[in-house]
């Protein structure tokens, strides 16, 4: 199992063909105290760097994007129900949808670990 990050702050981990997308930890301290977040139907088509869901904070809501093309299979219920997941574990049970990803190749233009902390580290 492999995650990989986009440089809009989404994480998606990888096993097989199937993804689990979420937000960053750099993503959710950013936003401050999440209060809403609109997940994707299953079976919804998703386009790599279109927009899948919104979350929404005190400060402001944003888009998550869907860091590679694919079928939503699946919505984080407790998420929808505990939006404050996102902000306690983004990068575990706060992750938002799950989804059945149309071209692997699509992975490699994203980041590993050690690239996306270079990337949040030249943001400050």
């Amino acid at each position: 199992m492999s995650v990989k990050y986009t440089e809009d702050h989404e994480w998606i981990r990888v096993d097989g063909t199937t993804g689990r997308v979420g937000i960053t930890d750099y993503a959710q301290s950013q936003l401050g105290d999440v209060v809403f977040v609109d997940l994707p139907a299953a079976g919804r088509a998703l386009v790599g760097g279109g927009e899948a869901a919104v979350v929404e904070s005190v400060k402001a809501a944003s888009e998550v994007y869907a860091p590679v093309a694919g079928t939503v299979t699946a919505a984080n219920q407790a998420v929808a129900d505990d939006p404050s997941l996102v902000n306690s574990d983004p990068e575990a049970d706060g992750w938002f949808y799950e989804m059945a990803i149309a071209d692997p190749a699509e992975l490699d233009r994203l980041m590993d670990k050690a690239a996306y902390d270079r990337f949040v580290a030249g943001l400050d």
